[in-house]
């Protein structure tokens, strides 16, 4: 354990530490020694606010305050003590780091542990206690504002990339809060949405990663989400947190609410939640009183319901020993460090991240750019110049230096080529609801332009895509469709038409429609690249850097080709109860069967009457059905054998790469891998496991290994898996257990879901 230092030694000795207690390395020690000399008002003071994002110890006994940032892509700039306004400070200026989809998207977990470990220490040296990362939730439409922030729709590869980023940051002595638990996989109606999902999907797939991050990563905290699941708020929800989180998987940390997201003060007291935070607030604009706080659900009705005896001991304890530990493992252990804020080593990892997260989904030969003396390169689009870094929610950053593509570009190909810039389309500022309208014939103008600059370029490069305003890739509001907004298709096809030259950047957390596809040489998937976004764009465009990115979901064809939009209403964003088809309806607060969502599935959902729009216009009550069941993302497409545009795990590079036929012996498989290229590069290994024969439908494959290897030219390597009993395992919900059936296996190979090199079997008896 950690030696753990009291950096205040209270004079009231009567009530105080004595020199033999903080001598004690035990924090569990320390804890009991700290509750034993408390009031019952000082327990229940630990479990809320004290501001917008801290809350209060136990200054008596030297216990320091609680202070969050939201995170997870760097330090938020500091907000004001009681309401939601920037406090105008100078010195808070941060290193930011590529989004979360920009990670998971380098398939490199030893990447999530240096991103973990330099937002850490960014983190530490504005003197946080808690950072709100990182994100979790899985990808299940492609128009939820926060995808960006998550890692994609694969549950083993979230829990890969999650797991090194936690143990990165806490090593710094800050605690992630590891967001967004659970089932909190769209913005629209979330704050009120009961989703309802079979105990098999919740277990294989929504709940892997945090589970993950508990068990794997020794998460100190883990923040509720504002959704219901099963009548219930999340965030105080007595199956979510009690049966699963603390009993199940044996969480030792602090349940924090998402800000605004509790409801309930019994439901608050007695379903597991520590501390409550920005209740009255919808948790993004709304303000409460400076004087609010003892108001809060977990204040003084809290503290009337345990003076009157109404709250067993063991609660009250609970809730005290929680923050307690969450505090002894950040602010008051010996050793932390200083930290460190825009260190050119953060400078450095924020660009690397970049580099190997960046995806090319197509390339005719186009990249990497062969630029001679006096060339002519037209920039265009709103994206090579935005900030990007600003809006999109609770994670808007400050960086103290954001490179544009522009920027970046001109740096690198200025001293020999002439850069120009149009830029094309226009999307004006919108957030939290309000969307600026803008003249038609302004993006006319812009369109017009552009293309007519295109025509005398030697190359056109096109930095497009969404952004972070409201019903984009941001928080609070979902995205209104599958297009590209603000007229980007048509100005995208009228480019190509003008110019053959020209590679299309698309900024994106999200997927998106491509009507253009076809006619584009060369195609380059950005996302959210923080600080050293123009630096990492011109290192691909230029070829410094082999891509070697792969996409951490899939791309569809179109929108209904995602089964949450393919049930209509009740699969996304939701109905009215009342409106609820049969046999989606189901037992009120039990979980729904797995086995009957899948039948309706697999039959087409035949004969289901699904409802086209929420009913009546409801805000408040929307149940939502998650009807694909485990057959989320790749896992749909592979079984209904539905073509998609780019599958999940696919990349390309400067290079090429070659496999070798697999080979298994006992349980341990080996493929090798070959760079049949002319440049050094880097490949992502892929091995998905599939059940042939099982008592329950399973997805034909699964991701459960997965490896990045660097080859020169003509370099080959030697790649392994060996088979867990873990890796054949599904969640049995009749049996509420884990199952692992006796019989053949196959394991595939491959460089995406999609392109399968080499299958071996093996047989499983347990």
């Amino acid at each position: 354990m950690k030696k753990i230092l009291f950096f205040i030694i209270p004079i009231l000795s009567m009530t105080t530490l004595n020199a033999a207690d903080i001598n004690d390395n035990d924090i569990e020690t320390m804890v009991e020694t700290l509750l034993s000399k408390m009031t019952l008002e000082e327990k229940v003071r630990l479990s809320y606010a004290q501001s917008k994002f801290s809350s209060p110890g136990v200054p008596r006994l030297g216990v320091p305050e609680v202070y969050t940032s939201d995170g997870p892509h760097g330090v938020r700039m500091e907000i004001n003590w009681n309401d939601w306004g920037h406090a105008g400070w100078t010195n808070d200026s941060c290193t930011a780091f590529p989004a979360l989809t920009c990670l998971a998207a380098t398939w490199q977990p030893e990447m999530a542990t240096l991103y973990g470990k330099m937002v850490g220490e960014e983190a530490r040296y504005r003197n946080k206690t808690v950072l709100l990362g990182p994100g979790v939730n899985l990808y299940r439409t492609p128009l939820n504002g926060r995808n960006f922030e998550y890692m994609g729709e694969d549950p083993y590869l979230a829990s890969q990339m999650c797991v090194p980023y936690i143990q990165g940051l806490q090593s710094n002595g800050v605690a992630c809060c590891v967001k967004h638990y659970a089932l909190n996989e769209q913005e629209t109606f979330r704050n009120h949405v009961d989703v309802r999902v079979s105990d098999r999907a919740l277990y294989e797939l929504y709940l892997r990663p945090f589970h993950a991050a508990v068990t794997e990563g020794g998460a100190w905290s883990i923040m509720g989400s504002y959704n219901q699941y099963l009548d219930q708020h999340a965030t105080h929800n007595a199956r979510l947190i009690n049966d699963i989180l603390k009993k199940e998987w044996g969480f030792d940390g602090a349940v924090i609410t998402d800000w605004g997201a509790a409801h309930n003060t019994d439901e608050a007291i007695f379903n597991g939640l520590d501390l409550e935070m920005g209740s009255f607030t919808d948790g993004l604009s709304t303000e409460a009183p400076i004087n609010s706080y003892d108001d809060y659900y977990l204040g003084k009705a809290y503290l009337e319901k345990c003076r009157k005896g109404e709250v067993p001991d063991s609660i009250i304890n609970d809730k005290a020993r929680r923050m307690l530990r969450l505090i002894l493992r950040t602010e008051m252990a010996e050793n932390r460090g200083f930290g460190s804020m825009n260190s050119p080593e953060h400078i450095a990892a924020a660009r690397r991240i970049a580099q190997e997260g960046i995806v090319l989904l197509k390339n005719n030969g186009l990249l990497p750019l062969a630029t001679k003396d006096g060339m002519k390169i037209l920039v265009v689009g709103e994206n090579a110049t935005r900030s990007l870094c600003a809006g999109g929610g609770s994670s808007e950053l400050k960086p103290r230096d954001e490179v544009s593509p522009l920027r970046g570009l001109k740096e690198r190909f200025g001293d020999r080529c002439t850069v120009e810039y149009a830029k094309g389309y226009e999307s004006g500022r919108s957030m939290f609801g309000m969307v600026d309208e803008l003249p038609q014939a302004l993006y006319d103008s812009l369109r017009n332009e552009a293309v007519e600059k295109a025509k005398d370029a030697d190359y056109v490069i096109y930095v497009g895509g969404l952004n972070k305003n409201h019903t984009q890739d941001c928080e609070g509001g979902d995205r209104e469709n599958y297009q590209l907004p603000f007229g980007q298709d048509r100005l995208i096809t009228e480019l190509l038409a003008a110019n053959s030259n020209t590679v299309l950047v698309i900024v994106s957390g999200n997927a998106y429609d491509m009507p253009w596809l076809e006619k584009a040489p060369a195609l380059v998937q950005s996302w959210y690249l923080g600080s050293e976004a123009g630096h990492a764009l011109a290192d691909i465009i230029s070829g410094d850097v082999c891509p070697s990115g792969k996409l951490p979901f899939s791309f569809a064809y179109q929108l209904t080709d995602y089964p949450a939009h393919k049930m209509g209403a009740v699969g996304y964003p939701g109905v009215s109860p009342d409106k609820l088809p049969q046999p989606f309806g189901g037992v009120e607060g039990k979980p729904m069967n797995s086995a009957e969502l899948l039948k309706a599935a697999v039959k087409g959902w035949k004969g289901i009457d699904f409802c086209k729009e929420p009913g009546n216009g409801a805000k408040r009550n929307e149940t939502e059905i998650y009807g694909e069941d485990i057959l989320l993302g790749y896992r749909w497409f592979d079984y209904f054998k539905t073509k998609v545009r780019f599958p999940f795990g696919f990349g390309l590079s400067y290079t090429t790469f070659s496999y070798g036929k697999p080979a298994i012996n006992g349980r341990t498989v080996t493929v090798s891998v070959s760079n049949t290229g002319n440049v050094a590069g880097q490949e992502v290994v892929q091995f998905y496991v599939g059940d042939d024969k099982a008592s329950v439908i399973r997805p034909v494959k699964e991701l459960k290994h997965f490896e990045k290897v660097a080859l020169a030219p003509g370099e080959t390597k030697q790649i392994t898996y060996t088979i867990d009993d873990e890796d054949l395992k599904f969640f049995d919900d009749t049996q509420h257990k884990w199952v692992a059936e006796p019989g053949k296996f196959k394991i595939y190979i491959g460089s995406s879901s999609k392109d399968i090199k080499g299958v071996v079997g093996f047989n499983y008896k347990n």
